[in-house]
C-alpha cells in the first residue's frame, strides 16, 4: 500500500472514531433500575477502587435564608412533634379559650365552666392542629382537657403520646398517630399518678416512656399502655434538692444513654438514673454560672453519637457528650416578674463527656446570650441554636430583646472557632416558640406568645406565622454535590445489629470514597419551652461506597447494636456527602422479633 493510501486510511479511521464518540455523547444513558448488581458495599476488607483519603467538607459562605411559608396557621406553636406522616402536630393551651383557628363545620364545640362567671360556655376554637409540611396547610384538631406546658414523645409505632398539662389535663395522656380527615386525639383522663405540669417525657431503650418531674411533683413514673393507668410514682429527692425560690428545675433535661440509664439535669446539677432498678448510678460535677432549666430556660442536646468511630465497639467505648447553652441567674425570674427588670441571659455553652470516668464541664462563650432558645441537631453533625431572647426569662411578659440570629455550632472545630452567626429572622420568637428539623433539611420555625391570651397588637404579638429557615448546607451552590436517596431501592426497615443498604445519586458523579459519606439517623423530638425531648443524631458505621454508573452509588451500613443508642421507632436517615446532606428518608428501627 502506498504512503498516500496509508495516510488516507488513517485519516478515515480517525474521522469515524470521532463521529462515533460524538454520537455517544448525545445519546441519553438508559435509566438504571435498582437494586443493581454492583460490587459489595459493606465488607471492610475488600478492595474498593474509590477508597481513599477523606476529602474536606465543602465550604460555603451562605449564612442561611428565611422564608414565611404560612402567614396565619391559626394556632401558636407552643408544643410540636414531627410525625412520620410528614405532618407536624401542634398545640398550645385550652386555658386561652381562643385562637385564630375554629373547628370545622359540624364539629361540636367544647363545653366548659367560665372561672369568673361560673356559667357554662362553649369553646369553638381549635387549640391544636395538624400542619402539612409539604403543602403548608393546616387541619384543626380537638383537645378537651388542657395540654398547657405538657410533654410528649413518639412511640415506636409512630404514635405521639403526650402527657400532663395544667388543671384538668395535668394527669392526662393524649394519643394520635394517623393522618386522615377524621383522625384526632384520643384522651385518657387521670391516667397518671401525679400532676405533670412542666415535666419531661423520655423514651427508654425498650420503647416505653418515663415522665420526670413537673411543678411540685418531685417524682417520676412510667407511662402505661393505652387504656391502663399508672400504678406508682417514685419519689425523686434530686428534684426537691434542685428546686430553688424560682424552681429553675422544671422541664429537666434528660438523655437516654447507651447503657440504658438516663442522664437527668436540673437547675445546675446532674446524675445518672437507672430506670430499671430506680437507683442513682452516679452524680456529676455542678455546672456553675447560673440556672439552666425553666424558667431560666437554657437548652440542651447530645452531641452526635459516633458509631463510625473505630473505638465505638462496645457499650463501654461509645462516647456520649452533652451540651447545655444559655439560661439565666437563679433570681432572674423573680426579678422579671416583680420588677420587670430583665437580666442578661447567660452567654455560655458547656460540654461534658457523660461517659468519661472523670467527667468535667468545659465552658465556652457564645456570640450572644440566649434564654428560651432551641438546640437542634442537624444532619451534618452541627448544632443550631435558634429562637429565644437575650434578656429575661420564660414567663408572660418576662423577657426583652429577642435573639433573632441563629448560631451554628460545630463541635468538631477547635475551641474558639466553633460558633458561626447566621442571618437573622425578622420575627421575634420568644416565650412559647418552637422549631423542628424537617426531612428537607430546612428548619420549621413557629410560635411565640408572651401573653395569657392571643394578642394581635403588641410589642410582641401572638405569633401564628410560620417560617422556614435554610441552614448553610442548603446553599444552592452546593446542589451539584447533594446526594439524593433512591428510596424505592433502599432499606427502610432496620433491625438492631443488622446490615442494610442505601442507594443514592450525586449530580456531580465522580469518585466518592467511604470517608466522603456519612449515614446519620435523626430522632424527631417533642419540642417545647426550649427543650427537644428524645432528640438525638447517630452517625452509623458504614462500609465502602460502590458506584454502578456515573452518579449512582450504594453504601452498606450497620444499624445500631444497642437500643440505648437508638431506641426503637422512627428516624430520619440522611446521606451526608462531605458536609452536604441529602433529603431525609423515614426509616424504622425494631428488634428482630418485632
Amino acid at each position: 500500500m502506498s504512503t498516500l493510501k496509508r495516510v488516507l486510511l488513517i485519516l478515515t479511521l480517525l474521522f469515524l472514531v470521532s463521529v462515533d464518540a460524538k454520537r455517544k455523547r448525545h445519546i441519553k444513558s438508559p435509566r438504571v433500575l435498582v437494586p443493581f448488581p454492583i460490587f459489595g458495599a459493606y465488607d471492610k476488607q475488600q478492595k474498593n477502587p474509590f477508597q481513599g483519603f477523606k476529602n474536606p467538607d465543602f465550604e460555603t459562605d451562605f449564612k442561611g435564608e428565611w422564608e414565611v411559608i404560612n402567614t396565619d396557621s391559626g394556632v401558636s406553636a407552643m408544643q410540636i412533634t414531627l410525625m412520620p406522616t410528614n405532618k407536624i402536630i401542634v398545640y398550645d393551651a385550652t386555658v386561652y379559650r381562643t385562637s385564630r383557628l375554629r373547628y370545622a363545620a359540624g364539629v361540636p364545640c367544647v363545653p366548659y365552666i367560665d372561672p369568673n362567671s361560673k356559667q357554662q360556655m362553649e369553646d369553638c376554637f381549635a387549640h391544636a392542629m395538624e400542619y402539612d409540611i409539604e403543602t403548608n396547610q393546616v387541619r384543626p384538631l380537638k383537645v378537651t382537657v388542657d395540654p398547657w406546658c405538657s410533654s410528649g414523645g413518639l412511640a415506636p409505632d409512630g404514635t405521639l403520646i403526650s402527657s400532663g398539662g395544667w388543671n384538668d389535663g395535668s394527669k392526662s395522656l393524649r394519643y394520635i398517630r394517623d393522618s386522615c380527615p377524621d383522625c384526632d386525639f384520643r384522651e385518657a383522663i387521670d391516667a397518671l399518678q401525679e400532676p405533670r405540669w412542666y415535666g419531661t417525657q423520655q423514651i427508654l431503650a425498650n420503647g416505653e416512656f418515663i415522665i420526670i418531674g413537673g411543678r411540685r411533683a418531685f417524682s417520676y413514673e412510667f407511662i402505661p399502655k393505652e387504656g391502663q393507668k399508672s400504678t406508682k410514682a417514685y419519689f425523686f429527692p434530686f428534684l426537691y434538692e434542685t428546686s430553688d425560690l424560682d424552681e429553675n428545675n422544671l422541664y429537666p433535661f434528660t438523655h437516654l444513654m447507651p447503657d440504658e440509664n438516663v442522664f437527668v439535669f436540673a437547675n445546675n446539677r446532674s446524675l445518672l438514673l437507672n430506670p430499671n432498678n430506680n437507683k442513682i448510678v452516679r452524680t456529676f460535677p455542678v455546672l456553675t454560672g447560673g440556672s439552666r432549666n425553666y424558667p431560666a430556660s437554657g437548652s440542651s442536646a447530645l452531641l452526635p453519637i459516633r458509631l463510625d468511630d473505630d473505638s465505638a465497639t462496645s457499650l463501654e467505648t461509645i462516647k456520649v457528650e452533652v451540651i447545655i447553652c444559655g439560661g439565666n441567674t437563679p433570681d432572674a425570674f423573680i426579678i422579671a416578674e416583680g420588677q420587670k427588670v430583665f437580666l442578661p441571659a447567660l452567654q455560655d455553652c458547656a460540654r461534658m463527656v457523660i461517659t468519661d470516668p472523670k467527667p468535667v464541664w468545659d465552658t465556652e462563650v457564645m456570640p450572644s446570650g440566649r434564654t428560651m432558645g432551641d438546640a437542634l441537631n442537624l444532619p451534618d453533625g452541627q448544632i443550631l441554636l435558634i429562637n429565644g431572647a437575650k434578656k429575661g426569662t420564660a414567663g408572660w411578659w418576662d423577657a426583652e430583646e429577642p435573639n433573632l440570629e441563629p448560631t451554628l455550632y460545630d463541635p468538631n472545630k477547635p475551641k474558639g472557632q466553633r460558633f458561626k452567626v447566621l442571618n437573622p429572622s425578622g420575627i421575634a420568637r420568644m416565650y412559647h416558640s418552637t422549631s423542628a428539623l424537617l426531612p428537607s433539611g430546612k428548619i420549621w420555625v413557629a410560635g411565640s406568645n408572651t401573653h395569657n391570651t392571643y394578642r394581635d397588637v403588641d410589642k410582641f404579638p401572638t405569633e401564628t406565622r410560620v417560617e422556614a429557615f435554610y441552614p448553610p448546607y442548603l446553599d444552592p451552590n452546593l446542589n451539584n454535590y447533594r446526594p439524593q436517596i433512591l428510596q424505592d431501592s433502599s432499606d427502610k426497615n432496620l433491625r438492631y445489629k443488622a446490615k442494610f443498604e442505601i442507594h443514592f445519586s450525586v449530580p456531580s458523579g465522580g469518585q466518592i470514597t467511604k470517608n466522603d459519606i456519612k449515614i446519620t439517623i435523626y430522632a424527631p423530638p417533642f419540642t417545647t419551652h426550649g427543650f427537644s425531648m428524645n432528640q438525638r443524631l447517630v452517625v452509623l458505621n458504614s462500609g465502602n461506597v460502590a458506584q454502578a454508573i456515573k452518579g449512582i452509588y450504594k453504601v452498606g451500613s450497620m444499624a445500631p447494636r444497642f437500643p440505648g443508642v437508638a431506641p426503637p421507632g422512627y428516624y430520619i436517615l440522611f446521606v451526608v456527602h462531605r458536609g452536604v446532606p441529602s433529603q431525609g428518608m423515614w426509616v424504622n428501627i425494631q428488634n428482630a422479633a418485632a
